[in-house]
């Protein structure tokens, strides 16, 4: 007869041990994931807790509740496009700024419309002004800051050409455009749902760029 060892006083009453790290990156995750699903509207710790499969005193522990959630995922943006872009893009490789904003604008766009969640970001930051979104769109906008400054390295723009005012109304554009596919898969007329159709956006990006940077 199989013989079960009764448990001592001491393992009856151990508390089970926790994977912290583990927890919290699925609380994380649950969240990201939600935030992007569902927005602001269906963004609680009830609906984290049960995404993540944790007791929501959990969340209130390692986070401080939906504020430290919020800001843990603004945390998160300040690197997404360090890490969709690859490092060795800058301007170190190239020979001309415009070779440097041909290649950093068609990324750009690959790298938006591959994250649903910066997509709904960007969207919120002109429909929505709550003090959640602004934290999130303000680290998203320094993120896409510093990233222009470390990719361009030494190069600079041509004589006469306001390249701040310019790369902020290309990669509005960029934006706008990520924005209506996921909404009704066209902007003025141009269709904007199959690979075939962004291939046609990044060759008029592409000329676009050249005709301003040369």
């Amino acid at each position: 007869m199989l013989q079960i060892p009764e448990l001592t006083a001491h393992q009856a009453s151990a508390p089970k041990v926790r994977n912290r790290a583990g927890t919290e990156r699925a609380i994380f995750l649950a969240a990201r994931d939600l935030l992007a699903e569902q927005g602001f509207q269906g963004f609680g710790i009830n609906a984290v807790a049960r995404r993540a499969g944790c007791d929501k005193q959990l969340i209130y522990r390692y986070y401080g509740g939906l504020d430290g959630l919020i800001e843990a995922i603004g945390n998160d943006l300040g690197t997404w496009v360090k890490d969709k872009i690859p490092e060795d893009t800058g301007g170190m490789f190239l020979l001309t700024y415009g070779d440097l904003m041909e290649k950093l604008s068609t990324y750009f766009m690959e790298a938006l419309r591959d994250d649903p969640l910066v997509c709904k970001i960007v969207a919120w930051e002109v429909s929505q002004d709550t003090p959640q979104v602004r934290r999130l769109a303000e680290a998203r906008t320094k993120a896409l800051g510093k990233w222009l400054d470390r990719m361009k390295g030494s190069l600079t723009p041509p004589k006469g050409v306001d390249a701040a005012t310019t790369n902020a109304m290309l990669f509005a554009a960029i934006q706008h455009l990520v924005i209506s596919a996921a909404v009704s898969g066209q902007f003025a007329g141009v269709p904007l749902k199959t690979e075939k159709d962004w291939e046609k956006v990044a060759a008029a990006l592409r000329r676009l760029v050249r005709a301003i940077y040369g």
